[in-house]
């Protein structure tokens, strides 16, 4: 196996047709270990696509997908095996337990052994106690840490599922439009836990808000048909003028 490099995923050639329709077109795509990523593109450029594949939801019909320094391709593991080898996922939706606490759904998340067995044994360590509080404080909730889930704001349970993410340690949080629904003051604060969250970890947010992406500050890849289109800042992709044409429908 060759190293990735620096690289933490690389998506190389990878392609992927459902009834006749291309929505993955050869498509290569990089990350490093500690980097922060927005995805942008129009309805359809293959941005949801690209995140079931590198978590195993899809398989393309060609290309590679490699993780990891022993270049581990993720190609035919399944979304299990594929969490579990360090991948994180956050849908559009945030996913609670609303009957449970934050403190609750918060603890179910840390990191432990899995077993039937240790399991029902389970007993929370000072340790898994401390990583909660310290998780609670990180996502802004340390003050909702006793509330009951289903009594927070879209954008608390937005942060509590990245919580409960980050408690599993992942080295690769993939984020699907973060900002939708959220307030300004929401959307800044979920700034500051994706920013955060990024300087131990490689983080990919896909996001239609260009606003919250410029708070982001970070590289950008644009997608269109299933390809990149443009990567750079957002101020040198959005001044490419195939990036023009494409959101300007020309």
């Amino acid at each position: 196996m060759t190293e990735l490099k620096g690289q933490l995923l690389e998506v190389s050639g990878v392609s992927v047709t459902f009834d006749g329709f291309r929505a993955i077109n050869n498509l290569s795509f990089s990350i490093g270990p500690a980097e922060m990523r927005a995805i942008i593109g129009p309805n359809g450029a293959g941005k949801t696509t690209f995140m079931d594949i590198v978590t195993g939801k899809t398989r393309p019909d060609e290309g590679h997908v490699l993780w990891g320094e022993k270049s581990i391709n993720l190609i035919g593991m399944n979304e299990a095996r594929i969490a579990q080898a360090g991948i994180g996922r956050k849908f559009q939706r945030p996913t609670v337990f609303e009957d449970q606490s934050v403190y609750d759904n918060l603890l179910m998340a840390v990191k432990n052994a899995r077993g039937p067995f240790s399991v029902l044994l389970y007993r929370p360590s000072f340790k898994d106690r401390g990583r909660v509080e310290q998780l609670a404080s990180e996502i802004g909730l340390a003050e909702e840490i006793h509330r009951k889930s289903g009594e927070l704001s879209h954008g608390q349970k937005q942060w509590l599922e990245i919580g409960m993410l980050l408690a599993q340690e992942p080295r690769l949080l993939l984020v699907d439009e973060p900002a939708a629904g959220m307030t300004l003051a929401e959307r800044e604060q979920t700034t500051d836990i994706l920013v955060e969250a990024a300087k131990t970890r490689a983080v990919v947010v896909v996001e239609h808000d260009m606003e919250f992406v410029r708070r982001l500050n970070c590289k950008v890849t644009v997608l269109h048909e299933g390809s990149v289109l443009a990567e750079g800042s957002l101020d040198h992709v959005t001044a490419n003028q195939q990036v023009i044409d494409v959101y300007l429908g020309r």
